[in-house]
């Protein structure tokens, strides 16, 4: 560069990498949010708390835990585990394995500690991602 020439912006190319998808969005997550759905009425859906997904050897796994409105003088939330396994390579990529189970019933504050424990115990280093029902289900 010549004395007094100025650089100019930089070129825009794109990303180079894609951007990672937002928590608890992607095709696995998709796949999930409808078998929750098919459990679970969307309205009555309280809190999805999404952990981190797991990619390994062309497949990937996501597991969320979604509390639902009980209807119980005492205000306890139903809780859901939900799980997926997604396949992203080879020639079965696309295909799911997907488990929605009913595993508790907790008041809300007992829940909050539950998840911390379970990142404690788990050795993740990232807790999970608490989201509202219209991450899945905007629209509906």
């Amino acid at each position: 560069m010549a004395a007094g020439d100025e650089p100019g912006p930089a070129p825009d190319f794109g990303p180079i990498f894609p951007l990672a998808a937002p928590p608890g969005q992607g095709p696995g997550w998709a796949k999930l949010a409808a078998a929750v759905e098919a459990q679970v009425p969307p309205a009555e859906i309280e809190t999805i708390y999404v952990f981190r997904p797991i990619k390994r050897q062309g497949r990937e796994w996501g597991t969320a835990v979604v509390t639902r409105k009980s209807g119980s003088p005492d205000a306890r939330l139903r809780v859901y585990t939900a799980k997926y396994m997604l396949i992203v390579r080879g020639k079965d990529r696309g295909q799911t394995k997907i488990e929605v189970v009913e595993v508790a019933l907790s008041p809300a504050a007992v829940l909050a500690q539950v998840m911390q424990a379970t990142v404690d115990r788990g050795g993740d280093t990232e807790p999970p991602v608490e989201l509202g029902p219209a991450v899945w289900y905007e629209g509906r």
